[in-house]
């Protein structure tokens, strides 16, 4: 399932040097990696919730995650040093095409309420942030086996060295942006 990123390399790297102006091909913005993040709160108080977490992302990313520990004690949240609090996964290669390119075409037009995502977030060196309320709406995911409703936050790394150079990569590989 690596159609993005052969249309990437044939079809849309191209375009991109010419849109853009660039005169290198090698210069011309590209993906480097996605980190996939699942904040896990209630897995201070029972590890059920962070194995559940775990099996759930490693479902829609393909991979095995990491889990995620608090660097300092809160002691408003009941949380102490070196418990584990999340996870996270880092994508790169053709796991990432893949990954980009279920998220794009199947599981954000099943997000509800979905309206298009914001286009101003994005950071100084043009990487893409953005959060998903609800781990469901991946088919890879059985909802027989959902104990909780759990969202995830998506960093979108990108080699770009402008913000518009990020977003006109991102539009080329037809992330829905809203007008």
């Amino acid at each position: 399932m690596a159609n993005l990123k052969e249309k990437y390399n044939s079809e849309l790297r191209p375009a991109l040097k010419e849109d853009l102006g660039i005169d290198n091909i090698m210069a011309v913005p590209r993906l480097t990696k996605v980190v996939i993040n699942m904040g896990v709160g209630e897995a201070a108080n029972d590890k059920k919730h962070l194995e559940s977490a775990l099996e759930n992302l490693t479902v829609i990313a393909g991979q095995k995650p990491v889990v995620t520990k608090a660097r300092q004690s809160v002691a408003s949240f009941k949380i102490r040093e070196g418990w584990p609090l999340g996870c996270k996964v880092t994508l790169r290669g053709s796991k990432m095409y893949d990954f980009v390119e279920r998220l794009i075409k199947i599981a954000i037009p099943r997000e509800r309420d979905f309206r298009g995502l914001n286009p101003k977030s994005f950071d100084q060196q043009g990487n893409y942030n953005f959060g998903i309320k609800e781990q469901i709406i991946f088919p890879e995911i059985n909802y027989d086996n959902i104990d909780n409703i759990r969202g995830m936050d998506i960093c979108v790394n990108t080699s770009a060295k402008s913000v518009e150079h990020a977003k006109a990569l991102l539009k080329a590989l037809d992330f829905p942006f809203k007008q």
